[in-house]
């Protein structure tokens, strides 16, 4: 074998890794050591990704798109995997309102739907004005975005492309970018525009490092660090384990819905491969609880889940997913592209803006500020900008505004669902794309209601 660097195949990975690693770095000194930039609040890998862009598209270093592509993609599922797989806290903190996790959760997906209906009547109104050849179902992706970040507005992108959507993952990735930087950016103004105003005070928050507790790094009756394989090693098996359960599942639904419905592989095979973070999530779940259905009947005497360590492993996996996803985007495939992307993005992070003010208002009355810059800098980036956000009033986490973030995400999680099936519904033809609009509408309005008429129960 030739291990000399002819050998790309052997070679071509582990450069692009090493790549990414160096711009997450550079970006790690850049935001530590220029005050302007650490103002912004932006992330280190939302600023290593952009670097990145900007290196690949002036070709001052060659990087492979398809290898940023592939990371992207499965970076965000390892990432929710790991997630899924960390045992809940026993005594997690609990809200006297048993209410506002529901309630947070249809507020993320009354955000997703309402940058869905504002996303697809852009696109539709250009698409029958003066853009005919628009992919009509292009709207979509404003809340895959805004919303789910740049691992979604990947996968969907790219189903939308193999659908005929001319440079569609690139336009979605480029919405996600933009995404953040409105919650970068604009975040910061606003927060500053509270100031002058008397509303709020910023904290002087700094980020420093913090002393890891024992408590914090093992739970009870968790294999021993002395054992024969290192505690680490068993954490990145589950992950792959879960992974590999994950293909298998898609794997078995995909062949049985060519079997069965022949008709059908067509549009669901897409949907189903390009959300294998939500199966993957699945799967870890349901590990989980055999898991724990082995140690109370005590045939497993140990716990081999160590959640500092899992959170370790999705934070690595969603930082390189972001730096992937952002480097990945292709100028070029905007060129015609440059007018819906100006208007969803502008017309997006306003309306966003307006709608979380006036649902935050209502749910959120006592930490108004806080509920709103939280969910903000989540709905228009990721939970990581939202949490920034929020660290500037709230260092301390002292109101609820954190945990409703991790909460409502959970229900978003299950109400979310029915939008998928629209997702995969939309490009079909002009005529689905009018239906999903509709259908759109007609989901958002129980969870409007239920967002204000429901009584508040202590």
């Amino acid at each position: 074998m030739d291990f000399s660097s002819a050998n790309t195949g052997l070679w071509s990975a582990l450069v692009q890794l090493g790549i990414i690693a160096a711009a997450i770095l550079g970006a790690n000194v850049l935001r530590r050591k220029l005050p302007f930039i650490r103002r912004t609040l932006m992330p280190t890998s939302v600023l290593a990704g952009f670097v990145l862009l900007i290196v690949r598209n002036t070709n001052l270093l060659h990087i492979d798109a398809k290898f940023l592509e592939m990371i992207t993609y499965h970076g965000i599922a390892i990432g929710f995997i790991a997630m899924s797989l960390r045992i809940p806290p026993r005594d997690a903190a609990r809200n006297t309102d048993r209410l506002t996790g529901p309630k947070s959760g249809s507020l993320i997906i009354s955000t997703y739907l309402m940058q869905g209906i504002l996303g697809l009547i852009i696109t539709l109104g250009l698409a029958y004005t003066i853009m005919p050849d628009l992919f009509k179902a292009a709207g979509i992706l404003l809340p895959m975005g805004y919303g789910q970040g740049p691992g979604q507005a990947n996968n969907v992108g790219g189903m939308y492309e193999a659908l005929g959507f001319a440079g569609g993952r690139s336009f979605g990735l480029s919405i996600a970018a933009s995404g953040y930087l409105c919650a970068c950016i604009v975040g910061v103004i606003y927060l500053n525009y509270l100031v002058h105003k008397g509303e709020v005070k910023l904290s002087s928050f700094e980020e420093t490092s913090e002393s890891i507790s024992a408590d914090k790094f093992q739970d009870q009756n968790e294999i021993p660090i002395s054992e024969s394989i290192d505690r680490f090693s068993v954490q990145i098996a589950l992950v792959l384990i879960v992974y590999l359960l994950t293909y298998l599942v898609l794997h078995g639904l995909t062949a049985l819905i060519g079997t069965a419905a022949p008709g059908l592989s067509g549009t669901l095979e897409p949907l189903l491969w390009g959300f294998n973070f939500i199966v993957g999530a699945l799967m870890a779940i349901l590990l989980r609880a055999i898991f724990s259905g082995l140690r109370k009947t005590k045939m497993m005497t140990r716990q081999y889940q160590n959640n500092y360590l899992l959170s370790r492993i999705s934070g690595l996996a969603f930082d390189v997913m972001i730096v992937a996803g952002i480097a990945s985007i292709d100028i070029t495939d905007l060129g015609r592209l440059w007018l819906p992307f100006i208007l969803l993005s502008v017309a997006g992070g306003t309306a966003t803006y307006f709608w979380l003010k006036w649902i935050c208002k209502a749910i959120y009355p006592s930490y108004f500020f806080a509920g709103l810059v939280s969910m903000y800098g989540m709905l228009t980036g990721t939970i990581s900008s939202g949490v920034l956000l929020l660290r500037e009033i709230d260092p301390e986490f002292e109101t609820p505004a954190a945990n409703n973030l991790l909460t409502g995400s959970s229900f978003a999680i299950v109400m979310g669902a029915p939008i998928l099936l629209l997702i995969g519904l939309a490009p079909l033809s002009p005529l689905m794309t009018l239906v999903t609009l509709a259908l759109l509408v007609v989901y958002l309005i129980p969870l409007l209601f239920f967002l204000f008429k429901t009584k508040v129960r202590k």
